[in-house]
């Protein structure tokens, strides 16, 4: 039990390098079969790097801040510079893979030539469900044996000892252990057979239809020495432009692959009036939205505070258990719950509006104006129960001898209020009040789960919606386009949310003395 005692630490870093070393070197694996030298290099770096740090005495405070360094690069530095990154690229629906995987792609590809050989065939399967087959050319007679292990072909005569025919009946019956397959066997077979490609004299074997198999032919061929893709078929030149290889007369050629393209999603969302148009809408929305979120969820919980910090007040706490209740209970139900009362066709508010004389229902879902006051409301509902608490909080530490002698001085309810109690109270709630701003400003689940930022702004080129904020917006740019997902334009909108954010924590930061206490420490 000592010995374990004394030796508990170093048995823990023990299984900890073992098990690091184990991950690491099977990264080195992985990246040598796969050619990825960057991630081999930087793999076996840190593996040296981390055994080091917690073998050598010389280095021991190291041991304290690696672990907090990995996962802050990992989950915060390394995000930042991947999504800089993307935002320079032309990343999304049909330029997905890189220019390696789109010319295996277009290699791949084949077509069926006019004079091509055509086979008739016969099926034959083992135990093991390997398949072997007999193609027999119908103007030569030649025979030619598949094989579904290694995908080889091989000339064969009919006399070839393999072949036997049990049945005396012309038909071959079996070769070399594998069973010949009837017709309807054959079609339960169909999905493998067509997926069937065997190479054969610089052609490719292949299934035609039902009942034969054709040669067919590389169609696109890669010319490394001149960067550019020929067509074999029909003779054009294709040459890497923007991410896909372009022919003036054909066109270019699908898929596209990734590359870099500089500024050009940043300019795009300035010049382009399609994009730039409903990105301004959304961009002031999201201020507005993200104040009048801190605004009036403030003003109502400021005003509840004050109403349940009067000592006078009867039942004050179950006042304070009811009211709360929001904040307890999950906002994603709470907005989906909402969603459903100020439904236009069946929610419970229009049905209220309805009953009432001079009014009538209001289309929650298909009006902007409605739609955010909908969500303001809700919202409302929803971060009340912050501002009361902090806000009560807050109250509670006033000194009550400052009012005691403003009351002596013969000042109203409204001068304590004005001059005493909001001045003490944001010294307390200001930076409070930021860290909310900035948290409405990203507030995705309240926007998407009510109504996926819609309705839609008529016109744009994006999915952008009448009540879509900046990062809701970023979401559809990168999954809900009609023309598949635009990641690059979504990154350079997300870096543009960041600095935003950025700005706001800066002043967050300078407002609450925060830094100047850590230069104070250094």
């Amino acid at each position: 039990m000592d010995l374990w005692k004394k030796n508990k630490s170093f048995i823990f870093k023990i299984i900890f390098l073992a098990i690091f070393n184990a991950l690491a070197l099977w990264s080195v694996i992985v990246g040598i079969v796969t050619e990825g030298w960057i991630l081999v290099s930087i793999t076996v770096l840190v593996m040296i790097l981390i055994n080091y740090i917690y073998i050598s005495d010389k280095v021991y405070p190291l041991r304290y801040i690696i672990p907090g360094t990995f996962f802050m690069i990992l989950l915060v530095v390394y995000p930042i510079f991947y999504t800089i990154y993307i935002s320079t690229t032309n990343y999304g629906t049909g330029n997905m893979l890189d220019k390696d995987q789109v010319i295996n792609q277009l290699e791949g590809r084949t077509f069926l030539p006019e004079d091509t050989r055509t086979y008739n065939f016969t099926v034959f399967k083992s135990e093991d469900d390997e398949f072997k087959l007999l193609f027999e050319d119908p103007e030569t007679g030649d025979l030619l044996l598949g094989d579904t292990i290694d995908y080889s072909v091989e000339e064969i005569s009919d006399t070839d000892d393999r072949l036997i025919d049990s049945t005396d009946d012309g038909d071959i019956d079996e070769i070399n252990g594998y069973t010949r397959l009837e017709q309807p066997e054959v079609i339960q077979n169909l999905g493998r057979l067509e997926a069937l490609r065997i190479d054969y004299r610089d052609n490719e074997l292949r299934m035609k239809d039902l009942n034969s198999f054709a040669l067919y032919r590389q169609r696109y061929e890669y010319i490394s020495e001149e960067d550019k893709i020929i067509d074999l078929r029909d003779g054009y030149e294709f040459t890497p432009v923007r991410g896909h290889f372009y022919n003036e007369e054909v066109g270019r050629l699908s898929p596209g692959f990734r590359t870099f393209v500089g500024s050009r999603n940043y300019q795009r969302l300035l010049r382009d009036p399609r994009i730039l148009q409903p990105f301004f809408r959304v961009f002031v929305w999201t201020f507005a939205w993200a104040i009048l979120s801190v605004g009036t969820t403030f003003a109502l919980g400021l005003l509840l505070a004050l109403i349940l910090d009067d000592k006078k007040l009867k039942f004050r706490k179950f006042y304070r258990t009811i009211l709360i209740i929001p904040y307890a209970m999950p906002a994603f139900i709470s907005v989906l719950i909402w969603r459903g009362l100020f439904n236009p066709e069946v929610g419970v508010i229009n049905r209220i509006l309805d009953s009432l004389p001079f009014l009538s229902a209001l289309p929650f879902m298909h009006n902007v104006f409605w739609t955010r006051a909908a969500l303001v409301f809700i919202n409302l509902w929803l971060g009340f129960p912050y501002m009361l608490l902090i806000t009560l909080g807050a109250l509670q530490s006033i000194d009550k001898n400052l009012y005691e002698a403003a009351i002596i001085d013969g000042a109203s309810i409204w001068q304590k209020f004005r001059y005493i109690t909001l001045p003490l109270l944001l010294i307390t709630v200001a930076p409070l009040l930021i860290a909310s701003f900035a948290f409405n400003f990203n507030n995705f689940n309240i926007i998407y789960l009510f109504n996926e930022g819609r309705p839609a702004i008529a016109g744009a080129q994006t999915p952008a919606g009448g009540t879509d904020i900046l990062i809701s917006y970023t979401y559809r740019l990168s999954f809900e386009t009609g023309r598949g997902a635009d990641f690059g334009l979504a990154s350079a909108v997300t870096l543009i949310i960041f600095m935003i954010t950025a700005t706001i924590t800066w002043f967050n930061f300078r407002f609450t003395g925060a830094l100047e206490e850590v230069k104070e420490n250094e």
